[in-house]
């Protein structure tokens, strides 16, 4: 064979003479982006150990409800059950859910509380089993002893960090090679599988668990952190829910403004919490954008037209809503960003640690360990089991 001047035999068209045309543009459409990390920013701490602790309080309860299946006259009865006797003190004024009639506390055993009716001339209206009742507040005697002391306890919360790790491995050949598009073979595999790690770690941080049983891991057991969704008990709501707006079961109904309003509401009814952040996947983002279908406008000369909702405004507070394709298909997420961080375990956070390699090649690992700290649960919520189709 005469020589051609190429490097190999195999390499182009048939014609020797003709140049490789390929593009020095390498493209990627696999799926890294991270837009919850991204809208939580880095956190201004790192975790210490692999069980990251913090610490919640509560005021105490100005609520409670009636628990008493045996009232004989709910018009007059002056003496019923509560759930929580001792949210209560002698003087409080209460009133039920919904009702105009003020009552009077004038004694407590145990979850037993006698009353006042139609205090304040206010009108006597029929009580019933499991309303809730307001604690309007209370009234001292004038030189009276000091009330009983009353006091909440605070809790330490916790979760686990996680390892995220991915290897590297590039032989001295390919290195040595001049590549199309890359100028550096080890550097652009670091940057592959960090890439990976840090979609992971926000799927990890929407969805993860911990395991059951040794969540602070061993020989056998992988350390892993719960996620936001595991995380959100209190305001849970489930579509076709009792008491929760849906024309059906869980499942058939579209996502309504409605829902949404009243989830809100139910989270500021439960917490000082502040929700600026509904996150969502893709579906629920386009019944997201339908909410001002019906009242878009467009002039004649219009040559655009506009379907996205990126902000929405309510009562209840200015949401900026986000679109992650890790949240589950049915599922909205309803968050008060200023309570939720990820951290990374100090010095631990990604970077490529190389390691000795036994032959012809460059080996090392892409390694970072995370935890999510999810503070007053309460004050987030998520809607689940709506129409995905």
């Amino acid at each position: 064979m005469p020589f051609t001047g190429k490097a190999t035999y195999s390499a182009g068209p048939s014609l020797p003479e003709t140049a490789e045309d390929v593009s020095d543009i390498l493209s990627l459409v696999s799926p890294f982006e991270t837009p919850l990390l991204d809208h939580l920013g880095d956190p201004q701490r790192a975790a210490t150990s692999t069980v990251h602790e913090w610490i919640e309080d509560e005021l105490f309860p100005n609520s409670d409800f009636v628990n008493d299946a045996t009232i004989a006259d709910p018009l007059n009865d002056t003496a019923f059950d509560v759930a929580n006797g001792n949210r209560f003190q002698v003087g409080d004024q209460i009133q039920t859910d919904g009702s105009r009639e003020v009552m009077l506390v004038t004694s407590i055993s145990g979850n037993t509380i006698t009353v006042v009716r139609g205090y304040g001339s206010t009108p006597n209206q029929s009580l019933s089993n499991n309303t809730a009742i307001h604690i309007l507040g209370n009234a001292a005697l004038e030189g009276g002893d000091r009330p009983a002391t009353r006091f909440t306890n605070r809790v330490r919360k916790n979760n686990f960090t996680q390892i995220f790790t991915a290897s590297v491995e590039v032989s001295g050949s390919q290195l040595a090679a001049q590549q199309i598009a890359v100028a550096d073979e080890m550097d652009y595999q670091k940057q592959e599988r960090l890439r990976e790690l840090i979609r992971d770690l926000e799927n990890s941080v929407i969805n993860g668990v911990s395991p059951t049983s040794s969540p602070e891991g061993s020989s056998t057991v992988r350390r892993t952190m719960k996620g936001v969704i595991p995380h959100i008990v209190t305001n849970n709501f489930q579509n076709g829910a009792s008491g929760f707006p849906s024309g059906g079961g869980a499942g058939t109904d579209e996502l309504n403004e409605l829902q949404i309003n009243t989830a809100l509401r139910n989270i500021w009814e439960n917490s000082a919490g502040q929700v600026d952040t509904i996150v969502v996947n893709g579906f629920q983002k386009r019944r997201i954008n339908s909410f001002i279908t019906a009242s878009r406008r467009f002039r004649p000369t219009d040559e655009s037209f506009r379907d996205l909702v990126s902000v929405y405004e309510s009562d209840f507070g200015v949401c900026r809503i986000i679109m992650s394709r890790w949240v589950p298909a049915d599922t909205v997420l309803l968050l008060d960003s200023s309570r939720i961080d990820v951290l990374p375990m100090a010095g631990r956070s990604f970077q490529f640690k190389k390691l000795a390699s036994a032959g012809d090649s460059e080996v090392g690992q892409v390694i970072g360990e995370y935890t999510l700290e999810l503070r007053n649960t309460n004050a987030h919520g998520l809607i689940r089991g709506l129409a995905t189709s």
